[in-house]
């Protein structure tokens, strides 16, 4: 009976010694699992502020296609341009990316083109709205000799997006130093009405 009792007691050893095995395994991947699993999140969040940005510069185009052009000319910046400005920021608030101080910005302008720099409101960099209200680009006319120049709107939105990610890489890299902005930029071109 001695004999089967030493038996027992080195599977007891055995089967210990390899559950603290297995949480030594766990320690050390869980770290590099929430890295990947931050790292997903993080790059979906970004492809989703590039959705809502796209929804937001087309918005600003269309909305600026059927405004018409005759207060380009006037000095400063149009009423028709800060509609569309005004547009583009309640669009981001809507879906709820930070527009920045957007609203309360003025242009700088060389018309026909005007851009908004916005950077407060706890942004993590510079967000631009570009507007150009006489765009133009060629269409090709079947059986035509020449090309057409289609005179349009195009409203360009450049956001800075703060990445995650670099808070979580410490885990794995205790010395790293990952906290990049990355500009994500879109723009929509939807030809005048008028």
């Amino acid at each position: 009976m001695r004999a089967f009792g030493r038996m027992r007691s080195l599977s007891d050893f055995l089967l210990a010694d390899t559950r603290a095995s297995q949480m030594a395994e766990f320690a050390v991947s869980l770290p590099l699992l929430v890295v990947f699993v931050v790292g997903i999140f993080d790059f979906g969040e970004a492809f989703n502020v590039k959705q809502k940005l796209n929804g937001a510069a087309r918005e600003g185009a269309r909305f600026a296609s059927s405004l018409p052009t005759n207060d380009l000319s006037a000095a400063g910046t149009p009423n028709s341009v800060t509609a569309i400005r005004d547009l583009v920021a309640s669009y981001l608030t809507t879906t709820r990316i930070n527009h920045c101080g957007l609203d309360a910005k003025n242009a700088t302008n060389a018309a026909p083109t005007w851009t908004y720099a916005a950077s407060g409101n706890g942004c993590a960099g510079t967000l631009t709205l570009t507007i150009e209200r006489q765009y133009a680009f060629q269409e090709t006319v079947p059986n035509a000799t020449a090309n057409i120049n289609v005179i349009s709107t195009r409203v360009t939105l450049s956001y800075p997006y703060p990445w995650r990610f670099g808070r979580v890489i410490k885990l794995v890299a205790p010395g790293a130093a990952y906290g990049w902005v990355t500009q994500i930029s879109t723009d929509a071109v939807v030809p005048n009405m008028d």
